[in-house]
């Protein structure tokens, strides 16, 4: 795939995400309500059609030591799990994941500063309503593009938070095909598998930092337009299992 193609597939894949909610909620609802049965509002979304080739990542609700959770499975494969807002301001976000099977086997060196290995095994992404006037002029073009493209008003900022078995916790940085999308890596090289992490974010904080070039000093933070749970091994060929649970807006 030629320069301008890859990122612009890399925009619609999350883009794409923003597009024909059948409801919104005020709130991001548990992703697994009091009584075990899978939340409306979430949806799955995965690569365009123009990429069909390309399996989709596997989210089931399962249990995992006795504990029912969003069980994501990946194998070769790309996909999200969405839940879209009516851009609200942004909070601190707070959820439980865990890696039970972090990316192995596949062709290719799992490495999310590179294109080639930018994979990851489980990732949280909160998607901004970023005015297009703060987006340099070369980044704006390709969003308008794949904007075109798409039909669809697609983000000007992600922020990922990823769980990576590679670098250590504590990276962050753009990924390596957009500035679009920039990542946190919340557990890192070394984390155990196996064993719920529970993680709360301010979510403003973390735009604030790390999309400090874009954020004029005294502007306040975009309001939020969808979160989402992602997982995907389609550049090395890998396979991995991570599980989600109880992720929500809190106070």
């Amino acid at each position: 795939m030629n320069r301008l193609l890859k990122p612009i597939s890399a925009l619609l894949a999350l883009g794409m995400a923003c597009a024909t909610a059948s409801a919104f909620a005020q709130s991001l609802s548990p992703l697994v309500p009091a009584d075990g049965a899978a939340a409306s509002t979430w949806r799955f979304v995965g690569f365009p059609k123009s990429k069909a080739d390309i399996p989709a990542t596997r989210f089931e609700l399962a249990d995992v030591q006795g504990e029912r959770a969003l069980k994501v499975s990946t194998r070769a494969s790309y996909g999200t799990w969405v839940h879209d807002l009516p851009k609200v301001e942004p909070g601190r976000l707070q959820w439980r994941w865990r890696l039970d099977q972090a990316l192995t086997g596949g062709q290719g060196v799992v490495d999310i500063q590179t294109k080639a290995g930018d994979d990851a095994a489980l990732k949280v992404c909160v998607m901004f309503d970023h005015p297009l006037d703060r987006v340099p002029f070369g980044q704006r073009t390709l969003l308008r593009i794949a904007r075109s493209v798409s039909g669809e008003d697609l983000p000007a900022a992600t922020l990922c938070y990823v769980w990576d078995s590679v670098h250590p916790a504590g990276l962050q940085g753009p990924n390596p095909y957009t500035q679009r999308v920039r990542f946190i890596m919340l557990q890192g090289k070394g984390a155990a598998l196996a064993q719920w992490q529970i993680e709360t974010r301010d979510v403003a904080a973390d735009f604030a930092k790390l999309f400090a070039d874009e954020l004029p000093a005294g502007a306040a933070v975009p309001k939020v337009r969808a979160v989402l749970i992602g997982a995907d091994s389609d550049n090395t060929g890998a396979e991995s299992v991570g599980w989600v649970r109880g992720i929500q807006w809190r106070p």
